[in-house]
């Protein structure tokens, strides 16, 4: 009976909550163009299938799969003095690729009830315990099957093959709680860890793990205050790494009318924890940090004298100004080392450059490695925003050495992400979008890993421009 008290009260005040908040939102006005809604990021208003398109250079013939990416695409118009990137309405993109051809080209939305009713569509199939909100941050292959997924409480929603939204679906009612947009595969295990936060739990959030068939097989709880938005984790062989760091929920910001409540909170304790991968919040180890945010690590692995090192990009400070969307932060590529018995995060900076989405060969993930993959994100006048660089880094993290890729003027790189073509580290391809600003056209470009200052192996040329989104896959058809 408490819980049945407890849940009516908390539903009663989120509703009062949510209810000021969308007064305040209405109040709110803003004159000038929003950053993540023109330009570059100007949404598409169409769904598109190409099955005619260009290239140039030749396509390798051992790429059979789709290459998936997605982001925030308003379906409707919204409304610009409370818009931010992050809650955008989801759209998948997709290319399937085969015996040296691309076959198709392909974008949806993710048809939560928003979009549903927005394209006058009837509701996909939704569990009654769950919001049939939108998905719009990472999409990735599991187990046969594709998912497009975000964090913050929304649950994951299963695709077909070309990206048409089947359902709503908690991995099969396996998942009782929250999801993450960043679920770490262990390539030894088939397992994928997860560290997962809910937007109305402020003391709790969660080592999340789905088995290799897709199930989830442990939700362990850990415990935290302020309610951190904790976007990323990783994994060794032994631990999973949580970063508990301060860019934590605000009432202050959500009654205010802003509907992404996360701000950066100076008063929230930096933190590291190496949880053991079956143990309790009792297990973990936790290790001071000085303040900086962390959306994205690349790997992370142990030392053979128990220390864990991580690579990741740090920001000093993360929603500070602002509603919009990521703001003007300086960030760095860092080495974090951590002593499994205690004591304060070592710091090494690795590149003081401004850059984002880490990427490397995933068959590592939780091994050592050499070899990273970032996007620069130095800035421009002329397209404001994350998106605004025209380079790709490659790292040598043994030797620190960095490499650069010019995409051009006005070409516009994302994440791009590695696909292996056989053993060894650098033996495989960079795949990713470069969204075109001289005729706002996107190019899909395959770039030898080896070589990776070289013209592209191929370029598959679409005639449009897709919005830069956040995270994108390549889901090998075998």
């Amino acid at each position: 009976m408490a819980s049945v008290i407890e849940k009516t009260i908390r539903k009663t005040v989120t509703t009062g909550i949510i209810g000021m908040s969308k007064v305040n939102a209405a109040l709110k006005t803003r004159s000038d163009d929003h950053p993540y809604l023109t330009g570059i990021h100007t949404p598409m208003t169409k769904e598109l299938t190409l099955t005619e398109l260009s290239v140039d250079g030749e396509i390798p013939t051992d790429l059979d799969g789709r290459y998936l990416r997605i982001g925030p695409n308003p379906v409707t118009p919204p409304k610009p003095a409370t818009y931010h990137w992050f809650i955008g309405d989801g759209m998948a993109h997709g290319l399937r690729i085969k015996n040296g051809k691309a076959e198709w080209y392909r974008n949806r939305w993710i048809r939560s009830a928003e979009v549903s009713e927005a394209l006058g569509e009837p509701p996909v199939p939704c569990p009654d315990n769950r919001e049939p909100g939108t998905a719009n941050t990472n999409i990735i292959g599991q187990n046969g099957r594709t998912w497009a997924i975000v964090e913050a409480g929304n649950s994951p929603v299963e695709l077909n093959e070309e990206l048409e939204t089947l359902a709503i679906n908690p991995f099969d009612e396996t998942l009782k709680g929250p999801f993450s947009a960043h679920p770490h595969l262990d390539p030894d295990t088939g397992e994928m860890h997860s560290i997962c936060y809910k937007a109305d739990v402020q003391d709790t959030v969660w080592h999340t793990v789905l088995g290799p068939d897709g199930r989830v097989i442990r939700e362990e709880p850990i415990a935290v205050e302020h309610g951190p938005s904790i976007h990323d984790c990783a994994i060794t062989k032994n631990y999973v790494i949580v970063m508990d760091l301060p860019v934590t929920f605000s009432m202050k910001t959500l009654i205010a009318g802003h509907p992404f409540p996360y701000r950066w909170n100076p008063d929230h304790k930096a933190r590291i924890g190496l949880m053991p991968r079956t143990g309790t919040n009792a297990d973990i180890v936790w290790h001071d940090i000085e303040p900086c945010y962390v959306f994205h690590p690349a790997n992370a692995y142990e030392r053979e004298d128990g220390s864990v090192v991580m690579d990741v990009v740090a920001h000093n400070h993360m929603f500070t100004d602002g509603h919009d969307g990521p703001d003007g932060s300086k960030s760095a590529f860092e080495r974090w080392t951590i002593d499994a018995k205690g004591g304060p995060v070592q710091r090494t900076v690795i590149d003081a450059s401004n850059q984002e989405f880490p990427r490397f060969d995933e068959r590592l993930t939780g091994k050592p490695y050499r070899y990273a993959y970032c996007m620069a994100a130095e800035g421009s006048n002329e397209t404001p925003g994350l998106i605004n660089d025209t380079r790709l880094y490659k790292y040598d993290v043994e030797t620190g050495e960095r490499q650069v890729h010019e995409f051009g003027p006005k070409r516009h790189p994302g994440e791009f992400v590695f696909v292996p073509r056989g053993e060894g580290e650098e033996n495989g391809y960079l795949v990713g979008l470069v969204v075109d600003m001289n005729d706002e056209s996107t190019d899909f470009v395959i770039l030898d890993a080896a070589n990776f200052t070289a013209d592209p192996v191929a370029t598959i040329h679409l005639p449009h421009r897709i919005p830069p989104g956040f995270h994108g896959n390549w889901v090998d058809a075998t």
